[in-house]
């Protein structure tokens, strides 16, 4: 189940908070292309989705703002080949 994930653009991060735990996804932006950083899901709440679900909210909000994607973290690059209906975001 998708966890509320909240957007914070002044820091240019993503987060939720799970069972009082935070997990956040940290980027910038670099002309028309946001560029995840950082995706950070403490172990205390790790196995649930969570990460996904930030980095889901990453590539909608880039959808909706037109911007392109370069997934520079690991796992969002990860991510990003095991979901191809966001490919089009790439850049």
């Amino acid at each position: 189940m998708p966890v509320t994930v909240t957007h914070d653009p002044a820091q240019q991060r993503f987060s939720t908070v799970v069972d009082g735990v935070e997990a956040e996804l940290e980027y910038q932006l670099r002309g028309d292309q946001l560029v995840i950083a950082h995706t950070g899901v403490p172990e205390a709440i790790g196995g649930r989705g969570i990460a996904s679900d930030l980095v889901r909210a990453a590539f909608e909000y880039a959808r909706q703002a037109g911007y392109k994607v370069r997934p520079a973290c690991s796992y969002a690059a990860a991510w990003a080949e095991r979901h191809p209906e966001y490919s089009q975001l790439l850049g």
